[in-house]
């Protein structure tokens, strides 16, 4: 048996965050905010820990800073059971850093970049490919040095028997290069309603899904407080979001979806029960500060997951 169901190449950064009601403002203005949380951050680890979260068996390949921020986030993945063994601690480098500023259900980000675009793919060698049924790949946009390089990385996990998926998350260019080119070598494409009309430019998310769906195996579509959507070929399924009593923040919740939807693909499941186990997990997220928190376990997720498929 592989040693990882899930190997995740990505950055290490921690969330800085701040929540409530203000805007921040120039002009040496100090305003207030109800609460400051250091939290683990970036899509690919959140993921990671989501997915060890539900009892897969993950493992990590990135860089990161010999440093304060290195550390908390290398100790909080291995708490939560990521195996962290391929991770390079560059003691000349600066691990990255959010900082989030929670406003109700939207938020503002700042990323200062650190190391996260050091990782190259050589980092993820066929050794642990050999080792893992899975390759998820995230934040794509940010590992600036691995991007070129994703084709490549995809087709040497394919030769050797490995699926892939893809998280790009948001372009800060708005010009979406490279990601149509890697569709057709992935086989789970994980967008927003947002990012998926960025990529395709048609008027709706219904219509970049079947767009999309064109191009890649699978395509699961997070759509926020609307739930989500997914295709395989002519099959299209949906589900809804938990009505959580409270929200507290949405940090990290589709990088939690995710981890449901891989865990659902890598167990056998369908297209729908996959999808709804995504969304709960997206959901029950919610419920705390920071991407990883109120990560919740399988049975916990199976109780809101509807008989379906």
């Amino acid at each position: 048996m592989p040693k990882f169901d899930i190997l995740i190449p990505g950055e290490i950064n921690p969330d800085l965050i701040l929540s409530g009601d203000v805007v921040p403002a120039f002009g040496q203005e100090e305003k207030l905010v109800d609460s400051a949380t250091l939290a683990i951050g970036s899509s690919s680890v959140i993921t990671a820990c989501g997915a060890a979260r539900l009892g897969l068996k993950v493992g990590f390949v990135g860089i990161c800073g010999d440093d304060l921020f290195g550390h908390f986030m290398l100790d909080e993945m291995t708490q939560r059971g990521v195996d962290v063994s391929a991770v390079n601690i560059a003691p000349d480098r600066r691990t990255g850093l959010t900082v989030v500023l929670n406003k109700g259900s939207d938020r503002a980000m700042l990323t200062h970049p650190g190391a996260i675009a050091d990782l190259h793919a050589e980092n993820v060698t066929d050794d642990l490919l050999h080792q893992s049924r899975h390759l998820h790949v995230a934040s794509y946009f940010l590992q600036t040095t691995l991007q070129p390089s994703i084709s490549n990385l995809f087709r040497r996990a394919h030769a050797l028997g490995l699926t892939t998926s893809l998280d790009t998350n948001w372009d800060p260019s708005g010009q979406w290069i490279g990601v149509s080119q890697l569709l057709p070598l992935t086989d789970i494409f994980f967008p927003n309603e947002n990012e998926a009309i960025a990529i395709t430019g048609a008027r709706t998310g219904g219509q970049a899904l079947k767009q999309l769906g064109k191009l890649t195996g699978i395509v699961a579509m997070k759509r926020g407080a609307e739930g989500a959507l997914a295709c395989q070929g002519e099959q299209t399924v949906s589900a809804r979001a938990l009505c959580c009593d409270k929200v507290v923040d949405t940090v990290g919740a589709g990088d939690t979806f995710d981890a449901g939807f891989l865990y659902g693909f890598l167990n056998g499941w369908s297209l729908e029960r996959s999808l709804w186990l995504a969304v709960v997990c997206g959901s029950l997220s919610t419920r705390a500060a920071g991407g990883t928190a109120a990560q919740p376990t399988l049975d916990e997720a199976l109780q809101y997951v509807p008989s379906v498929g």
